[in-house]
């Protein structure tokens, strides 16, 4: 009787383990996901809405000569996807931004390339769907929403410079920085978007944003100066963290990732 109850007791506390190693596995899967996998998943499908709306904007808004439509357009839009997915990923969807953030110290560094590949492949699928949906002719004349470089090259890219450090500056100090941080960021950052489009649009299309730039780009297959929309949106980030790190010197920022 003693042999067999210790058995049993053997036998009772090795099956309780188990499931206890069961449970361990399931929450370190849960936690890469939520911490890697979920962030990426939300700038992917927030960049390729944005990029969609945003090429779809300017498509529909061929033979008229004002901005109206696209600067809405890409404000709504952003401020939308950044309440709704802000909390899973921080709402980038721009690779300036999250080369700003990163040097801001409000995400890590093992989450920006692999943020920048998701925005860039959401660029792509956004502008591929615009492409799909709408007649050749339009999408031709419109360069499916692609930048085209008419101007002065260094007028434009000092026009992307600052229409980029204006967002990034508004995305730092008011969805990262611990001091500034406001429940209104969303509503701020898709405002200057709207603004800077108003202010630049004629100027460079006002990008500010490598993604916005490349997948219409590959849809499209017009390279026109297209280093100015990658050029241009960098400096200004750099710019962004130079004016905060004057302002805050190294004290931390608050992340915004869960």
């Amino acid at each position: 009787m003693a042999g067999t109850k210790a058995k049993t007791e053997v036998f009772t506390i090795a099956e309780m383990g188990e499931p206890s190693a069961e449970r361990g596995d399931t929450n370190q899967k849960r936690c890469i996901f939520e911490l890697y996998v979920q962030p990426c998943l939300a700038e992917l499908f927030g960049t390729t809405m944005f990029v969609f709306v945003g090429c779809a904007s300017v498509i529909g808004n061929v033979g008229d000569a004002g901005v109206i439509q696209p600067a809405v357009a890409h404000g709504l839009a952003l401020g939308v996807l950044i309440m709704v997915l802000g909390q899973i990923s921080g709402g980038h969807f721009n690779p300036a931004v999250s080369l700003s953030v990163y040097l801001c110290g409000g995400m890590g560094l093992s989450l920006l390339l692999p943020y920048v590949l998701a925005q860039m492949c959401g660029g792509m699928i956004g502008a591929g769907l615009t492409k799909v949906i709408y007649p050749t002719d339009v999408y031709n004349a419109s360069l499916g929403g692609a930048f085209n470089v008419n101007n002065d090259l260094g007028k434009t890219t000092v026009a992307e410079v600052m229409m980029t450090l204006f967002l990034t500056t508004v995305v730092c100090m008011g969805a990262v920085n611990g001091q500034t941080r406001s429940p209104s960021a969303p509503f701020c950052i898709g405002l200057t978007v709207t603004a800077n489009i108003f202010s630049g649009g004629m100027v460079s299309g006002a990008c500010m944003n490598p993604a916005r730039a490349f997948g219409p780009a590959v849809a499209a297959n017009h390279w026109n100066h297209h280093w100015v929309y990658w050029v241009g949106p960098a400096s200004g980030a750099l710019l962004t963290v130079m004016f905060i790190r004057l302002l805050f010197g190294d004290q931390k920022t608050r992340v915004v990732l869960k």
